[in-house]
Parts: C-alpha cells; structure tokens; sequence
C-alpha cells in the first residue's frame, strides 16, 4: 500500500508515458514537458530519453544495440 494522499510509486511516471502518448510525440522537448508536468525525478526523464532513443533507433534501422549486417540481417 501507499501512504494516504500520496499517489502510488510510478504513478507519475505511468501519466507521463499516458501523455506523451495522447500527443504524439516522444522528442526531448515533449519529455521535458513530461517530466515537469508530472513531476519526475532526473533518473525517470533519462530513462524516457533512452527509450525514446532505443525506440526511434529501431524505427530508423540505426539499432546500435543489434546492428544489422550488411547481409541485412541481425548481427549477434
């Protein structure tokens, strides 16, 4: 349980991740918004900014964390 009047833990973060969401948009500014909006701590706005990153990445085919080959598959 949680203390009386105090949200859950990660309640904020969960708003957040909600918002940036219903906007559309997951750009450092938007996080910036986020984070101020739901006043996360800095470990929470550089975890939305890495996922933001590793998300983006996969989208473009820039996954540095799984490198694709020129064969064009995955390198292990």
């Amino acid at each position: 349980m949680h203390p009386p009047g105090r949200p859950p833990k990660g309640d904020g973060l969960r708003s957040a991740l909600r918002w940036l969401s219903a906007e559309g948009r997951h750009d450092a500014a938007a996080i910036e918004e986020a984070c101020r909006r739901y006043d996360l701590s800095p470990l929470d706005e550089e975890f939305l900014l890495a996922e933001a990153h590793r998300i983006h990445a996969m989208a473009t085919g820039d996954d540095q964390e799984n490198p694709v080959d020129p064969e064009g598959g995955r390198i292990r």
